[in-house]
């Protein structure tokens, strides 16, 4: 781990502190105390990421109580060899179908969800593949932690529409992949879901 990421993880550790110092405490001068805390870890974060302070603010500051990370979806499509790949509108960059877990779906319900809108195919949720944590595979200048679940799908049906989220769909083998968004997918765990694929008796990977 570089510098750099251990600043991050740092400031990471002292925002979520401070959230729930905030969340907890009653006495006005703590309740300043923590705040301050709170807006120095923007500030900071803000550094170390070059993004703009008001959206590190909006992402890293928004929510109240005890800090836990956001859940991510991955759907793995695999046929003939190749795996569904999506081009992202905004960053034009390639990805597994996928995205934030919704507040009233599971983890198999919201894998199937994102599927149908980001490449506009009918799936089914057969098998988890893997629960990583983000940071673990790949450097993320997230503001806050991601738990990424990988899941194998069958398409039952539909066809690709452009739309909000993605402007293209593509089959891909794993030695000739385009530009991936990293974030959302490594090389490395693309090529764990073809393993998954092949192996039936595939063991869940889990951090």
């Amino acid at each position: 781990m570089d510098d750099k990421q251990k600043w991050i993880d740092w400031v990471i550790e002292l925002q979520s502190l401070a959230q729930a110092g905030l969340y907890y405490s009653k006495d006005v001068f703590d309740l300043e105390r923590f705040q301050r805390i709170r807006d120095i870890t923007a500030e900071m974060m803000a550094h170390q990421t070059e993004m703009p302070f008001d959206k590190v603010k909006e992402l890293f500051c928004n929510e109240i109580g005890y800090q836990t990370p956001k859940i991510d979806t991955r759907a793995a499509i695999i046929q003939d060899g190749k795996i569904l790949l999506v081009k992202e509108t905004l960053t034009g960059t390639w990805s597994m179908p996928g995205g934030w877990v919704d507040i009233n779906k599971s983890i198999k319900e919201n894998t199937v969800k994102e599927v149908k809108e980001e490449a506009g195919l009918d799936v089914t949720a057969d098998r988890l593949i893997a629960v990583h944590e983000k940071s673990k595979h790949c450097r993320h200048n997230y503001p806050y932690g991601v738990i990424k679940h990988f899941v194998l799908c069958t398409v039952l049906g539909g066809e690709y529409a452009p739309n909000s989220e993605t402007s293209e769909a593509g089959w891909f083998t794993p030695d000739n992949l385009p530009e991936l968004s990293i974030g959302k997918n490594t090389p490395e765990q693309i090529a764990m879901c073809f393993k998954a694929y092949n192996d039936p008796d595939w063991v869940v990977e889990f951090d």
